[in-house]
């Protein structure tokens, strides 16, 4: 008698079957993990507008109202890798994505909002990301318009809402 060795079909197709359920759950946290990189790469961007909002701020204790009054170029000449503009309303930033973006960024706004202690302009403004709420004793300004789904977020964009007991 002889004997065989090798893999029979079956044996080799269970084997591709169980390959494929691995990868097809690695597959969403690995999109997940080159969405939120590339909004954690792009959030520097708005560094170029953060300057002059706090300079307002402190000097005037009033935020810009748009790019021009914050001494900036237009917002479609703010652009980055995966970032289309960068806007400036009423000292809130405005990210918008686009050009080579994952398509879950694709034309989706993220936005920074000055958080201010109003009766103390020389307190430096502390920024704050999508819906993330204001440290203590600190106001935040602006309107919120991320509409990037919560769960692409990176951590410190997220709300810090406790869970209900």
């Amino acid at each position: 008698m002889k004997k065989i060795l090798g893999f029979s079909l079956l044996e080799a197709m269970i084997a591709v079957a169980v390959i494929a359920i691995l990868a097809a759950m690695a597959l969403p946290s690995y999109i997940f993990k080159i969405v939120r990189e590339q909004i954690e790469t792009s959030i520097p961007l708005t560094d170029i507008a953060k300057m002059p909002i706090a300079i307002s701020w402190k000097t005037d204790k009033t935020l810009p109202p748009d790019n021009t009054a914050a001494g900036l170029p237009p917002a479609d000449k703010i652009v980055g890798n995966f970032v289309q503009s960068v806007t400036v309303e009423d000292g809130a930033i405005h990210m918008k994505f686009g050009n080579r973006a994952n398509k879950a960024l694709m034309n989706k706004t993220l936005t920074l909002r000055p958080a201010v202690i109003d009766d103390a302009p020389v307190v430096p403004i502390t920024w704050v990301c999508a819906n993330a709420g204001a440290p203590a004793k600190m106001t935040l300004k602006g309107v919120d318009r991320t509409n990037i789904d919560p769960q692409n977020l990176p951590l410190i964009c997220r709300s810090r809402d406790k869970p209900k007991s």
